[in-house]
């Protein structure tokens, strides 16, 4: 089985995107890469009936390299955040905050310094019919020097170098929207400095990590 690891991870966090609420349905779509391979969900399977089986795997134009599912309708826009960025991993969601708000907003602006795991303020990329081309440019665009985007009327990527790097973007994504849509109904938001964006930004880099011995 190509790529095992990758499509027995990719069922996992299928699961946890699901519990987690950041898709309805079937929609939302998760991928992998391995060198020339990426590990993809397929179009319009139930998460709970996902099996390393039923993952697909493409090349990097976006062409399956073995007979299974028809691979996620958003191909398109994986393939192309793997060639305009460095991410081994791709998510892509369909959250109640993030939908609501891309609806509205142009931008997710620094209500919360955990802004800064989005590279800063979340670009709003203009609408674009699902996994056609022009929705794929339009989100690399938004994504630009930013590890994740929302899609106008419709939901939320985020990448990373890991699948677990690219998913948790996207639950702070889908939890810094809710605070946002929370805070407009008491009032106007105080919004946080660019500088300081950029401060915590370099914190989390060696956030968590082990101090060195003298």
């Amino acid at each position: 089985m190509l790529l095992k690891d990758e499509r027995v991870q990719l069922v996992e966090f299928c699961l946890k995107m699901q519990a987690d609420d950041l898709t309805v349905g079937t929609s939302g779509n998760l991928s992998v890469r391995n060198g020339d391979l990426i590990a993809i969900t397929p179009s319009g399977a139930a998460y709970d009936d996902l099996t390393p089986e039923s993952i697909c795997v493409i090349d990097l134009d976006g062409k399956p390299v073995e007979e299974g599912l028809e691979p996620s309708s958003e191909v398109p826009m994986h393939t192309s955040v793997y060639a305009s960025t460095d991410a081994k991993a791709v998510v892509h969601t369909h959250p109640l905050y993030a939908s609501t708000l891309s609806a509205v907003i142009d931008e997710l602006p620094p209500i919360h310094y955990m802004i800064a795991l989005l590279g800063g303020p979340v670009r709003v990329a203009p609408y674009a019919t699902f996994g056609s081309p022009e929705l794929a440019a339009n989100a690399i665009t938004a994504m630009q020097d930013r590890f994740g985007a929302l899609l106008q009327n419709h939901g939320a990527t985020t990448y990373g170098d890991s699948l677990a790097k690219a998913y948790t973007r996207s639950i702070y994504l889908e939890w810094t929207c809710r605070m946002y849509y929370q805070a407009r109904l008491l009032g106007q938001p105080n919004l946080l400095p660019g500088d300081e964006i950029d401060r915590v930004a370099e914190k989390l880099n060696s956030y968590g990590q082990a101090v060195p011995k003298p």
